[in-house]
C-alpha cells in the first residue's frame, strides 16, 4: 500500500492511502497510518488535494557513503568500517512539489536521491534480524547539500540543514523489497543517477542496528539510507525528480 497525508482547500489535513485500482483517487483514512488508522469509505481525487510530506520526524538519520560508485565518485577514498551519520533536523523537510530554496551565501546545491526507511515505534539496540519490525515502509528522500559549505566546513551540519534541503515523500509504501528496488534521479527530465538499493554498502536492516545502538528511534523517524553515484547541481529553475520502485516519483522545483 502507499500512505499520504495531504491537505484540502479548507487547509484540514487528513492521512489517507493511493486507491491502487484507480492512482487518481484517495482513500481517506479515520487518522494518522502509522497508528494503524482504517478507512472512512470516503475518496478524494488526488488532483484536488495539496500532498504534504507523510510524516513530521523527531529526527532524520543519514547516512554518507553507502555506495561504492558514489565513494568512487568523490576521490580514492577508503570504505568506512561502519556506516558514515549525520542528521538532517526537522525544519529541512518539505513535501512533492513544494519549493528547494537557493541561498546566496552557496554557490553549489546538489541533489542526492535516497531511499528512505520511515521507523514504525520506539526502538533502541535493535538486533539487524529483527529491524523488519520496526520498519512501517520507505519513501523519497532529496539529501539537498551545499556541498561548498559542507567542504568548506569539513563536516556536514551547515552544508545539509539549510531550509528546505529534506524533500520527502510522495507516498510511504509498504510490503516492498526494499533491498533490491531500482532508484533513479532526474534533473529537467535527464537521468542523472540510475542506480538499485541492492547495491548499498550497509543494508536497512544493519543501518538500524548500528543506529539503534547509539540513540533510540521513535515512531515517524527516517534514516535515508545514502545515495547512488550520479550526484550534480542544482539552478534556480531546475526540476528534480526521485523515483524509487513501488513508491513513486517525489518532485521538486528549486527556487
Amino acid at each position: 500500500m502507499r500512505y499520504l497525508r495531504f491537505c484540502t482547500d479548507r487547509d484540514e489535513t487528513f492521512f489517507g492511502r493511493l486507491d491502487e485500482e484507480d492512482p487518481k483517487k484517495i482513500i481517506v483514512l479515520s487518522g494518522d497510518f502509522l497508528d494503524g488508522a482504517g478507512d472512512t469509505g470516503l475518496t478524494v481525487p488526488i488532483k484536488n488535494v495539496r500532498i504534504l510530506p507523510p510524516v513530521k520526524p523527531s529526527k532524520i538519520i543519514a547516512v554518507g557513503l553507502n555506495y561504492y560508485d558514489h565513494i568512487k565518485e568523490f576521490g580514492d577514498r577508503p570504505v568506512p568500517e561502519n556506516p558514515t551519520l549525520f542528521s538532517k533536523m526537522p525544519h529541512t523537510v518539505i513535501g512533492h512539489t513544494d519549493a528547494i530554496i537557493s541561498h546566496p551565501f552557496s554557490s553549489r546545491i546538489d541533489f542526492e536521491g535516497e531511499l528512505a526507511i520511515v521507523i514504525s515505534k520506539h526502538c533502541k539496540d535493535v538486533k539487524a534480524e529483527n529491524a523488519a519490525e520496526y520498519i512501517f515502509g520507505v519513501t523519497c528522500l532529496n539529501d539537498v547539500t551545499a556541498r561548498d559549505l559542507q567542504r568548506a566546513d569539513g563536516q556536514w551540519t551547515r552544508g545539509k540543514n539549510l531550509e528546505t534541503f529534506c524533500p520527502i515523500g510522495p507516498y510511504v509504501a509498504t510490503g516492498l523489497d526494499i533491498n533490491n528496488l531500482h532508484i533513479q534521479s532526474r534533473l529537467n527530465g535527464k537521468i542523472m543517477q540510475d542506480s538499485s538499493t541492492s547495491l548499498m554498502i550497509n543494508s536497512p536492516a544493519r543501518l538500524i542496528e548500528f543506529i539503534s545502538q547509539s540513540f533510540p528511534l521513535e515512531k515517524g523517524d527516517i534514516i535515508s539510507t545514502g545515495t547512488p553515484k550520479g550526484v550534480g547541481p542544482m539552478v534556480r529553475g531546475d526540476i528534480v525528480e526521485i523515483e524509487i520502485e513501488g513508491v513513486g516519483t517525489l518532485a521538486n522545483i528549486m527556487k
